[in-house]
């Protein structure tokens, strides 16, 4: 049997509890799951490439088929790169779905024999995203059920040093 290899993509700013169910149910699915930071330039993150990597290199640690990566550019162009054969999306709510359905249509065009595979997060996580996270943390919220309690002191500290 080959080792599938799958590329979970996202700009994970931050990563969210959320995110770490549907890497937790693709590292029982696949044989190597690659957690691919993406560097979107039409979207100002909060936290830095490289912050956003350690983040998951910390919360992911446990996962021994879990790699942690970033790419720029085309998503599928960087999945063939790796040997992969599989893009994982997650899907929240029906919401989500019209864009990734695109998406993952387009990506076939381009690259037919890898195939995207949509996976949704426990039913807790199904409202959760990191832009609300961000938002819920800049007013003060208390964030600490929605990201890992690293993430969480992570965000805190990003949060004081853009404050001042």
């Amino acid at each position: 049997m080959r080792k599938i290899i799958a590329v979970y993509p996202g700009t994970f700013d931050p990563v969210t509890n959320g995110h770490l169910d549907i890497i937790e149910r693709a590292s029982l699915l696949f044989g190597k799951v690659i957690v691919a930071v993406a560097l979107n330039v039409n979207k100002e993150p909060l936290f830095t490439r490289e912050e956003r990597r350690n983040m998951l290199i910390h919360v992911t640690k446990h996962y021994k088929n879990v790699e942690i990566d970033d790419f720029n550019g085309l998503l599928v162009s960087y999945a063939k790169k790796k040997n992969a054969h599989v893009i994982i999306r997650g899907l929240r709510a029906v919401s989500d779905f019209e864009y990734e359905f695109q998406m993952s249509l387009t990506n076939r065009k381009l690259e037919p024999e890898i195939s995207t595979i949509f996976l949704m997060p426990n039913e807790k996580y199904t409202y959760l995203n990191s832009s609300l996270v961000r938002e819920l943390a800049r007013l003060g919220g208390d964030v600490k059920c929605f990201v890992p309690p690293y993430v969480l002191s992570q965000l805190k500290m990003k949060l004081s040093e853009v404050a001042r």
